[in-house]
């Protein structure tokens, strides 16, 4: 439609340019001018389709909600499997009782934690944003969707399997069991025992592609040597696939193998979900601190032995979903920071930023075509008073 509006205009422009030329043949003709406003005009619409995508339609927000419910469901089974593992949840840190919360220190620990951003990513409404991010990027059911996640935001990777099951999407999972403070950082419920959880209760159903420890270069160095000695054994327990690799460049290469062979192609893999900060899937070039919380979808690449995993999916111009900087995301898309009591599944502000944008996509397209409409009407008043003046006069 662009391209029949851009030319059925030149067409007419050319027409106006013949004429003035021959009314005025020393003068340079000013025509230009309106091709020129006709195309940067587009380029402005292009620009805005960009930044406000479209996406307040009914079905989106359906499954968006449905998403947020089936987090709520993950959550009440999480907190069934901790207690039948005899593991209580503490109210003073978990005020919400999600059953995703952590200690502050443990022999799994591996850094330092935000205690308020673990509890913003227990919100449902993540799972709703994840299908919205999804959502954006035209993901269809059976699209595979590469995941690599450390267990310092297991909300978060809850989450992300609530939002690939309602689409029926297809994941392909890297996990870490080393956790920052507050994440699945307690050694009776690592990240091994929550997703075992997660797959008896239906919320997922594929075996993860590999496990390592996690933690400094990946085999956990900055842990107690007791805490890497347990988590070897809850990996070889679960019968998982796992690797030690420190060295930054073969564990990304390994890892890429995983994807791209359970992927079958690297046009099949559609997205790469990042949560938390391995080692491995951020690399060592600081310039990933740069990266967008959310949905980036910019081509970039790390000098040679630097980047991670993120770096390498990027290059190859899959998209990538960061999942780390929480308070940015909050910001970004209207979750609540810190939420106490957890809103209930469709009341939050992220619905009204897609109505928001959903708004702007059509009063976009009206000033769009209201622009087009004057400036075509200008146009031919313009075209008509240069036949006038080129008719010959009757006397």
């Amino acid at each position: 439609m662009l391209l029949s509006i851009w030319f059925f205009f030149s067409v007419r422009g050319r027409e106006v340019m013949m004429l003035m030329k021959e009314k005025w043949p020393k003068k340079r003709p000013t025509a230009p001018l309106f091709l020129g406003f006709l195309s940067g005009l587009t380029l402005l619409y292009l620009l805005c389709l960009w930044t406000f995508p479209a996406g307040g339609d009914r079905l989106l927000q359906t499954k968006m909600v449905e998403a947020a419910r089936e987090m709520v469901r993950a959550t009440e089974a999480i907190k069934d499997c901790r207690r039948q593992a005899g593991v209580p949840i503490d109210p003073e840190n978990d005020p919400n009782l999600t059953g995703l919360i952590g200690l502050r220190r443990s022999i799994i620990t591996t850094t330092l934690g935000s205690l308020g951003a673990k509890r913003t990513s227990t919100n449902p409404h993540l799972a709703a944003l994840m299908v919205y991010f999804f959502h954006q990027l035209n993901l269809q059911p059976g699209d595979k969707v590469a995941i690599g996640a450390s267990a310092s935001f297991p909300a978060a990777l809850v989450a992300t399997l609530a939002a690939v099951k309602v689409l029926e999407l297809k994941p392909l999972i890297i996990f870490s069991l080393g956790a920052s403070q507050w994440g699945a950082n307690i050694p009776q419920f690592t990240l091994a025992h929550l997703y075992r959880c997660l797959q008896r209760s239906g919320i997922v159903r594929e075996e993860p592609l590999a496990v390592t420890l996690g933690g400094d270069q990946d085999v956990g160095l900055d842990m107690a040597p007791e805490g890497r000695k347990l988590l070897r054994q809850q990996i070889d327990e679960a019968g998982w696939f796992t690797f030690q690799e420190p060295r930054l460049a073969a564990n990304v290469e390994r890892r890429l193998s995983l994807y791209r062979e359970a992927a079958g192609s690297w046009e099949k893999l559609k997205v790469f979900v990042n949560i938390g900060g391995n080692y491995a899937n951020l690399g060592t070039d600081a310039r990933i601190l740069s990266l967008k919380p959310g949905l980036n979808q910019v081509a970039f690449s790390s000098p040679t032995g630097q980047g991670g995993v993120i770096q390498a999916m990027a290059a190859r111009r899959i998209p990538i979903i960061h999942l780390l900087y929480f308070r940015g995301l909050a910001t970004e898309y209207g979750l609540a920071w810190d939420p106490k009591p957890l809103p209930h599944p469709g009341k939050s502000r992220l619905f009204q930023l897609i109505r928001l944008r959903a708004r702007w996509f059509i009063s976009l397209n009206l000033i769009y075509l209201g622009l087009i409409l004057l400036g075509g009407l200008g146009q031919q008043l313009f075209l008509r008073l240069l036949n006038m003046e080129a008719s010959p006069k009757p006397w």
